[in-house]
């Protein structure tokens, strides 16, 4: 389990690096970094549950007992405040990522991050195509379209015009 966790930790800190124009935030790596905490303890805690099981010690599984108590009741808290502040999270992401909308120009860095999201995500906007249409980039185009990242990577033809919605 500790190894399958320190996974998941690196991958998020791996995959953080693409998306980190969106997390402006750099509480955002608190989860990934928690986690890699969590298997390093695990692994821990899995090696006193082994040497107190093989050495039979009452003071040992006991201990290892308590550490398992402990774990269980610091994992439901965490589901616990996950719950309570998911909006907060999701109105803290939607924020920022309408912000670096805001900033699409198709040369800056943040366009490039904006348009590396929405072809590995196959979407187009925060919520959909219709975002781009209060954006400076949409309103100084001038022809009423979208960047060609929005499009569907079936479609060979699109141009990102608003009028070809099913392209999108």
């Amino acid at each position: 389990a500790a190894a399958g966790l320190s996974y998941v930790g690196a991958y998020v800190i791996n995959t953080y690096k693409s998306y980190d124009n969106f997390l402006q935030d750099k509480y955002a790596l608190l989860p990934a970094v928690i986690i890699l905490c969590v298997a390093v303890v695990m692994f821990a805690i899995g090696l006193i549950g082994c040497c107190a099981t093989f050495r039979e010690s009452r003071v040992g599984l006991g201990l290892f007992l308590a550490i398992i108590l402990l774990i269980f009741i610091a994992e439901v808290s965490a589901f616990v405040l996950g719950f309570v502040y998911r909006e907060k999270v999701k109105t803290d992401v939607q924020g920022t990522m309408y912000s670096v909308f805001e900033q699409y120009n198709g040369k800056n860095p943040e366009s490039k991050v904006v348009d590396y999201l929405q072809e590995q995500l196959h979407c187009c906007g925060v919520k959909n195509y219709s975002d781009w249409t209060t954006t400076q980039w949409f309103n100084s185009t001038g022809n009423s379209s979208v960047p060609r990242s929005c499009c569907r990577q079936d479609a060979k033809n699109c141009s990102g015009l608003l009028h070809q919605p099913q392209e999108l």
